[in-house]
């Protein structure tokens, strides 16, 4: 059999060459040069990847925030301490983790990173994690130098090919923080394999405290996936194995480079040739990398939309992980290369062990957990792929015989090659392959159950177990171990992830307990008992509810607007009647709509009527749903008229001088309403050696000064901000003024700018902004100006397109009338003779979607359905006039308990959509008309009938989703929630004033 890579038709090497392109489980068509599988199976909403949009990544960070600051004591949270946000990482159906690094004193902090998860809103606080241990309390100083250190580091192996710089940190995975130098050291070991080796020496004493190998050593299989397609780049004449849909994935030989080639038909079928070798790996990469996107939700092997690179071709009984890229050697007999899938799956699996919080440093317990992981994301993928050439199944190594004793590990039942099924006190010391052997156990149980039939094998129970484990199936428990992983701390066990993965399952299935309990007993089964562990609920039907912005202020005879958000939480949708509480005399509420589904939003519109009296108000918008009520109060301000205005400006705005010079601007104000009145003239904080001057400094609003701006000959080239302020009896005013100086005797350098630096154009139209450069050291030089990234349609004109450094230039932006409406970043570069300079531009394109009508109907038109039950119609658009245009599918007149979800949710007109409805067993018997919705730049909507059939509580709880504006009694005291968040053990309302207000 051979392996081919193509681009375009497919190129066949094999005698009888495949007829029916290979699909994976997911039901994609691998197709070279797609950003994504050309086809994609229908999934059950929510999609897996869903990421949160930006205002709930906010609305996250400002949460996680607050989190940090009301569970400061569990965090062990010091004095000196510091968190700074690194990543926030999309999860499986969108959930967000929020990874926050930890410093003490200015130091970073090993181990003391937190974790933060919340709902995909950013609403609800699902979890908050560390791995420290102990609070901070040491000094900072060491005794022992950071060359020492080095030197103890770079002892630890006999070949040493690099070696960083000592860098001071505090070491707080262990019982007591110490302070540390920390050193990588990279070459290898005594017998000759690869090391990078994250070192820990003791500050003060000099002794080692910890040593992390972050070479993870896998074993592999030559077997071949048989004529499949995969994504390669380049054009006729010249290819490489560079895939340009997935950044940093490639496949080469030792040094790094990536294959190429004049054709795009890659390998030969052999199991010792390198390029065929790449043919495997490249395929198991991208399958891998596809599974995380469908079934996982993440966004590539790092989680942020990048992968890395795979070398073949080493001399050596091995392959792995060293951090930056894969490399896979041979079998024993010399006869494959170690690229089969579960290997190259397995390897790229210990980079997402890597990519995710906590790092891969520790000891062989960790070891143990990420080799597993590597298990648990080879048997994925191999699922995922469902290449009748390596079926899937849960060994490892299945089909390579590495030293002749074929599978390396089972993972259904790891003792059949001698590791341990089942979790020890010996785990942390046993060899870290071996000490897979308990999560892999774990996973199987999880997935499949203990005796799942269908010709799967059966997996022992570790003794005091439970009786038997039904499985939840593969897809299941992937996404569980996924968000297990998101609250990866550092050193990581055995006992935290079995606390994780429970979290993960009610955080991923939040109206359900068979997930959380499945989990529970597949730990049970192998013998890592409970410490600790959370409980499970299954939710009512919830929902938050948000107000933003939260307060607003509105002139006597205008008004404000806000808008409501709500978000499902647990169970299903309900509908939501929107009013307010008493509002202040002259002041009426109107909501557009007034009645929604959770999960949708309205826009709230207070008008304040013209005898209105002056002052701050509290108005309450409540949210009755058919199930709960949420309340959020919306501040609002009723101004007082303003009787005394004026502005300000300076003429001109900017100037340029030669560092000891000086330069004018002329300061005007005018009375814009009321009196004039007078105006104290001043500056904001001067930069040094820059001094300010008005003459006069005090004026009446309508007059004019001139302001002298002086410059010492010490002052740097630059370009600086000078605020003027104009501080008048009634109110106060302030312009900015742009200061650029030079140093003629500096080297030769410019600084650009543009005015305005955003525009919008209509397609068929242009926009324009200024170039504006100064020099800023030295002499003038000569610059050509371009602009890059523009979208297509789009050309941009320079005049002129070569000036002086200090001149300004006109750039005009032409957009065709083909062109598609959105914002684009477009980068201005003005290359000079001496220096390269680049400024961005915001273009706005509107009114470039042609267009066009249609009709809409649904067929069919009507249907009946018990209470509970599901009925479907397909919702099809046909063009009229012009041509098709994005249309966005909504539903109107849902009935209570129903939900109405499209696939897709967004098509042309022209195309169809399957329309699926679905009630509740709450749904009322009676006859309902949805109307089923089509909008764009025209918009036209269908009925559809639907006949259904009939068929103190406020005490503070643990582990209970509270929504912002609750009211809960606790020890006969009476709380509101100020922030949505699920209630920990110690988030008491009396010890966590960040998340509880007392009013009673």
């Amino acid at each position: 059999m051979n392996s081919t890579f193509k681009s375009g038709a497919i190129a066949v090497l094999a005698a009888a060459a495949l007829t029916v392109p290979m699909t994976g489980a997911a039901g994609a068509t691998s197709k070279a040069h797609l950003s994504t599988a050309a086809t994609t199976i229908a999934k059950a909403e929510p999609p897996a990847f869903a990421p949160a949009d930006p205002k709930s990544r906010d609305r996250a960070k400002v949460n996680a925030d607050a989190a940090l600051a009301a569970d400061a004591g569990r965090l062990h949270k010091g004095s000196g301490d510091a968190f700074t946000l690194s990543a926030n990482i999309a999860g499986t159906y969108g959930l967000q983790y929020l990874t926050y690094e930890r410093t003490y004193k200015g130091l970073p902090v090993y181990g003391g990173e937190v974790v933060v998860g919340t709902d995909r809103a950013g609403q609800v606080i699902q979890q908050v994690v560390t791995g420290q241990t102990a609070k901070i309390k040491i000094g900072v100083e060491p005794s022992v130098t950071g060359g020492q250190a080095a030197a103890t580091a770079r002892a630890l192996l006999p070949d040493v090919d690099e070696l960083t710089p000592a860098e001071l940190v505090v070491h707080a995975t262990t019982a007591t923080p110490r302070l540390a130098w920390r050193v990588q050291v990279t070459g290898r070991t005594a017998t000759g394999r690869p090391s990078v080796l994250d070192v820990f020496v003791d500050a003060r004493s000099g002794s080692l405290i910890d040593k992390f190998d972050k070479v993870h050593e896998g074993t592999g299989r030559g077997f071949y996936d048989g004529t499949v397609t995969i994504d390669t780049s380049g054009s006729a004449g010249s290819y490489r194995m560079v895939d340009a849909t997935r950044p940093g994935l490639q496949c080469g030989g030792q040094g790094g480079t990536a294959y190429t080639k004049s054709t795009d038909s890659w390998g030969n079928g052999s199991g010792t040739d390198l390029e065929t070798a790449c043919v495997d790996a490249l395929y198991a990469a991208q399958m891998e990398w596809n599974m995380l996107r469908d079934w996982l939700g993440r966004n590539g092997h790092s989680g942020n939309g990048r992968s890395f690179p795979i070398r073949v071709g080493l001399n050596d009984v091995n392959a792995f992980w060293n951090g930056s890229y894969t490399t896979f050697g041979h079998n024993q007999a010399g006869n494959q290369q170690a690229t089969p899938m579960d290997v190259v799956g397995h390897e790229f699996g210990h980079s997402v062990f890597t990519n995710t919080p906590g790092g891969d440093n520790g000891n062989n317990e960790v070891g143990g957990l990420n080799e597993s992981t590597g298990d648990i994301f080879g048997a994925l993928t191999e699922a995922y792929a469902n290449n009748p050439n390596d079926p899937p199944d849960y060994q490892v190594g299945e089909e390579v015989n590495l030293v002749g004793n074929g599978p390396i590990r089972y993972m259904y039942n790891p003792s059949q090659v001698g590791d341990p099924n089942c979790y020890s006190s010996s785990i942390p010391n046993t060899e870290v392959h071996a000490a897979a052997g308990p999560q892999n156990h774990w996973f199987y149980l999880l997935a499949e159950g203990n005796n799942p039939g269908g010709g799967k094998p059966s997996s022992p129970i570790c003794s005091g177990g439970p009786s038997s484990v039904t499985g939840i199936g593969i897809q299941k428990a992937g996404k569980i171990f996924m968000g297990t992983l998101q609250a990866k701390t550092q050193p990581w066990t055995h006992a935290k992830a079995r606390v994780a993965s429970l979290n993960a399952a009610k955080s991923l299935f939040p109206n359900s307990c068979v997930e959380f309990n499945a989990v529970k007993a597949a730990w049970d089964a192998v013998s890592v008992r409970a410490t600790g562990d959370p409980s499970c609920v299954a939710n009512p039907d919830t929902f938050s509810l948000q107000v933003s912005p939260g307060s607003g202020a509105a002139d006597p005879g205008g008004s404000a607007t806000t808008t409501l958000t709500t978000v499902t939480t647990g169970g299903n949708a309900q509908q939501v009647q929107l009013r307010t509480g008493t509002l202040p005399a002259g002041v009426t509420a109107q909501f557009n709509p007034a009645t929604i589904q959770s999960g949708q939003s309205s826009t709230l519109t207070l008008n304040v009527a013209a005898n209105a009296a002056p002052g701050a108000y509290t108005v309450q918008v409540i949210a009755q749903g058919t199930a709960q009520t949420q309340t959020q109060n919306y501040s609002l301000t009723v101004n007082r008229p303003i009787l005394d205005q004026f502005s300000l400006a300076l003429s001109p705005a900017s100037g340029s001088v030669d560092a000891g010079g000086s330069t004018a601007s002329t300061l005007t104000t005018t009375t814009t309403s009321g009196n004039a009145q007078q105006v104290q003239l001043r500056t904001g904080t001067l930069p040094a050696g820059v001094t300010a001057q008005f003459n006069p400094a005090t004026i009446q609003s309508g007059q004019s000064s001139a302001l002298t701006i002086a410059t010492a000959s010490t002052v740097a080239a630059g370009t600086y901000t000078v605020q003027v302020i104009a501080q008048g009896t009634a109110q106060t005013q302030t312009a900015n003024y742009t200061l650029t100086v030079s140093r003629p005797g500096d080297p030769d350098a410019f600084s650009v700018r543009l005015d305005p630096e955003a525009g919008t154009a209509t397609a068929g139209g242009t926009a324009v902004t200024t170039v504006n450069t100064a020099t800023t050291g030295g002499q003038p030089q000569q610059v050509t100006l371009s602009a890059t990234k523009l979208p297509n349609g789009v050309t941009a004109a320079f005049d002129p397109a070569t000036i002086q450094s200090g001149q300004s230039s006109r750039l005009t932006f032409t957009v065709a009338s083909t062109a598609k409406n959105g914002t684009y970043p477009i980068t201005v570069t003005a290359a000079g003779t001496a220096q390269t300079q680049t400024a961005s531009y915001a273009l706005t394109v509107t009114g470039g979607t042609p267009a066009g009508d249609f009709t809409v109907a649904a067929d069919p038109s009507s249907a009946t359905v018990q209470a509970g039950g599901t009925a479907t119609t397909t919702l099809s658009t046909q063009v009229t006039t012009g041509r098709p245009i994005p249309l966005t599918l909504a539903a109107d007149g849902v009935p209570p308990g129903a939900t109405v979800t499209f696939s897709p949710s967004s098509i042309n007109s022209g195309e169809s959509s399957t329309v699926t409805v679905t009630t509740s067993a709450g749904t009322p018997a009676q006859t309902y008309t949805i109307t089923l919705n089509a909008n764009g730049a025209a918009g036209h909507g269908t009925s559809f009938s639907l006949t259904v059939n009939g068929g103190g509580g406020d005490t503070w709880q643990e582990w209970h989703a509270y929504n912002a504006g609750d009211e809960v009694t606790y020890q006969g005291v009476r709380y509101r929630c100020v922030i949505a968040h699920t209630s920990q053990p110690d988030w008491t309302p009396d010890v966590v004033p960040a998340l509880w207000q007392r009013i009673g």
